[in-house]
């Protein structure tokens, strides 16, 4: 019997993997996936153009100059003053993202899960995360900033929607990075009921809802600084022209004994209004 080892010793002597083979192992054979984004809709952007709607390799969004024509005081048979609306025009021109995806043959043999289909949906996610990355972009060129204090408080969010509303805009949407997140929460007025006429904030960790703005939060490594919050008019602000969606194209590579998928798509969000855009800084 002396000649007898336990487990545990074979593990702390020289003949480790021999004892550790006595330990049944298994392998998950599930891929546990990575977390999804917190990415802000389609829906908040004032216009949204489809391959059919652009017909060439850009688009030209005609806006209005506010105010630009008046009327005027007359005297009694005195002609009257021409005037017309003046107009400009934004080019949006879509841009080509994508990726290819190579897996080797082998890869495809000896993985547990389907390789090219889980990293398509990744490449997929990597995409949409662009698209979000590209909206922020335009949300920092807004007309207006306000600079916060160490952190977000209500006077700096109403002072942004003051800033749109002076340009005759509607806020209508409020996006914010983890940060302001934990700012809001540490705001009484939006966790007391009493207050807010809301117990959100108590069961969900987060409001909606904030002086009729919908609050999205939005992750940090999909373009968002952590620290800024943007506030815009949902019918005004930016547009995103979509010349060709996310596509796949499978290919083979036989002298490399491989397969694969491009991922691709052309697309472009442009600023139409500025003004009705506010930025919220905090440090």
């Amino acid at each position: 019997m002396a000649n007898f080892k336990y487990v545990n010793e074979f593990l702390q002597t020289a003949d480790g993997t021999e004892g550790s083979l006595l330990i049944p192992k298994k392998i998950y054979d599930t891929l546990i996936t990575e977390v999804e984004k917190m990415l802000l809709p389609r829906s908040e952007a004032a216009l949204y153009f489809g391959p059919n709607q652009i017909p060439g390799s850009s688009l030209d969004v005609n806006l209005e100059t506010p105010d630009s024509l008046a009327v005027r005081e007359l005297g009694e048979g005195g002609e009257l003053p021409m005037d017309i609306s003046a107009y400009t025009d934004v080019n949006v021109k879509p841009v080509k993202y994508g990726v290819a995806l190579r897996i080797t043959r082998e890869m495809m043999e000896d993985s547990k899960w389907n390789m090219l289909a889980m990293n398509v949906k990744t490449a997929g996610k990597r995409l949409a995360e662009n698209e979000n990355s590209l909206v922020i972009t335009e949300l920092d060129t807004a007309a207006n900033t306000v600079a916060g204090g160490a952190a977000v408080t209500i006077a700096n969010i109403t002072r942004a929607m003051q800033y749109i509303e002076d340009a005759d805009y509607d806020p209508t949407t409020y996006a914010v990075g983890m940060e302001v997140a934990n700012d809001i929460r540490n705001i009484d007025t939006f966790a007391e009921v009493n207050k807010s006429g809301s117990n959100q904030m108590l069961q969900k960790g987060f409001i909606g809802i904030i002086y009729g703005m919908k609050v999205y939060k939005v992750s940090t490594n999909a373009g968002m600084t952590t620290t800024s919050s943007y506030v815009w008019d949902n019918e005004q602000a930016y547009c995103i022209a979509e010349k060709r969606p996310v596509t796949l194209e499978n290919f083979k590579l036989p002298l490399f004994d491989s397969v694969g998928t491009c991922l691709t798509q052309r697309i472009r969000v442009k600023a139409l209004r500025t003004p009705a855009m506010a930025k919220i800084t905090s440090s």
